[in-house]
């Protein structure tokens, strides 16, 4: 039923001590409080009687013993004591013979004579009395013990109860069939986990949608060259040719070759991505490598007659992640841009804090995406321009790698062109103080 490690277990272990703790302590609090209760009264009474003997009065002159019928109980003396005790004050004392308990009051009757009055009383009784409750609360605390047992099973079992539903739901989910979690069903409490559950879901679904595409894309842009090669060796089989049109041939078989190496290498990299992600992270300051890629690049747009503009804010963000799926990123965010980018245009690398962490965009002036078209599918193609359609694939994996938010929009400030962004989350990231400059 419980495993060595088991949460449920601690917590009816503790549960059952700290209530059993509680149990005895008001159980022994009730118990002294009644106890003292009754002996307070009864030595009020054997002070009362001594009081009205002391006084020359009857001692059934007390309105509240007026009814007494233990009268006939008590016991009365006129005592004297050694000189040692002479500043002896009222005294009690208890004590037991025969299988009955008597309690004795010595009080000061003549003080220069040391002449005391005894009063004893037999208590038998209440001694009976105190043992009958005693023996009551100890089965009481004995049942209370059992609910307590009974309850704490029952509050523990109620407890694991989402926890056992949300094992049910995913145990019988493949990569086929996931449903996400309907996350208004669960307590209060297990919300989060749900929410947090059906991004990891969802996260699971893109990436098995995406590996579908990437297989048969990867079928159909290779199957595409080898059918090529394949066409033009028959045609050049046909007849014999002149030793230009074989060396025609195989120039065209050697490119076609190229492409598919080319291929070739970006599945690869999608490999080589996946080895990323397992790699340790590390803290680095995001704001140094975004200044860093923007250097690198930045001569390669004035080499193509383009301009590269930077602006990062805060001077500095501290974050714990890959540093290589975070370059793969930007890389692929700037090299688009450039691609798109005509000449005599501008590029811009910004940074900025946000309530969600630190947004980095690439804005560029291009042409612009069509926006109903899922450009982070493998091979996915935008315009023209060569490339086999794997860039932003990798660049979304390594986004959600990193826990961060990848998005490609249009700009909408008038101007033709696109916003690449990226959100990087700041619960395990802290804002660096600004620098002197």
């Amino acid at each position: 039923m419980f495993s060595k490690r088991s949460i449920r277990k601690s917590f009816i272990i503790q549960l059952i001590f700290s209530s059993l703790s509680l149990i005895l302590i008001f159980s022994s609090l009730l118990y002294f409080y009644i106890q003292n209760s009754i002996y307070e009264e009864k030595h009020q009474e054997l002070i009362q009687y001594a009081k009205n003997v002391a006084t020359n009065k009857s001692i059934t002159q007390m309105d509240e013993y007026k009814h007494n019928d233990n009268l006939l109980e008590l016991k009365l003396e006129l005592v004297n004591l050694q000189t040692s005790h002479k500043n002896l004050d009222m005294h009690f004392y208890e004590r037991t013979k025969e299988n009955h308990t008597y309690l004795t009051l010595l009080y000061p009757f003549n003080v220069s004579e040391t002449s005391y009055l005894k009063i004893t009383k037999e208590i038998t009784p209440l001694k009976i009395l105190l043992g009958k409750i005693l023996h009551y609360i100890f089965i009481i605390n004995i049942a209370a013990l059992l609910l307590v047992i009974v309850y704490a099973i029952a509050l523990s079992k109620m407890l694991i109860s989402p926890v056992k539903t949300l094992n049910a739901r995913l145990s019988n989910m493949n990569e086929h069939l996931m449903k996400p979690i309907q996350t208004k069903e669960l307590p209060q409490e297990f919300q989060p986990l749900g929410i947090t559950i059906n991004h990891l879901i969802s996260r699971i679904q893109n990436f098995v949608k995406y590996q579908k595409e990437l297989f048969i894309g990867t079928a159909h842009e290779l199957k595409t060259p080898l059918a090529v090669i394949k066409l033009k060796n028959q045609v050049t089989l046909l007849k014999i040719r002149t030793p230009q049109e074989y060396i025609d041939a195989l120039k065209t078989t050697n490119k076609t070759i190229d492409e598919m190496n080319i291929i070739v290498s970006n599945i690869l990299n999608v490999g080589r991505q996946e080895g990323a992600q397992l790699d340790k992270p590390v803290q680095v300051d995001i704001i140094e490598i975004l200044k860093q890629k923007a250097n690198d690049f930045k001569l390669l747009a004035a080499n193509e007659d383009k301009t590269l503009l930077m602006s990062f804010e805060p001077s500095g963000f501290m974050a714990m992640l890959q540093v290589s799926l975070l370059n793969q990123i930007i890389q692929n965010f700037l090299q688009n841009a450039l691609k798109f980018t005509p000449k005599g245009k501008t590029v811009k690398l910004i940074s900025s804090q946000d309530d969600v962490g630190l947004l980095i965009e690439v804005i560029d002036e291009g042409c612009g995406i069509d926006e109903s078209v899922d450009l982070f599918a493998p091979f996915k193609r935008q315009g023209n321009k060569s490339g086999v359609g794997l860039g932003l694939f990798l660049a979304k994996s390594a986004a959600d790698a990193l826990g961060a938010k990848i998005t490609l929009n249009n700009r909408t400030d008038g101007i033709e062109g696109t916003v690449a962004s990226l959100q990087l989350n700041s619960k395990l990231s802290c804002i660096l103080p600004t620098k002197n400059r």
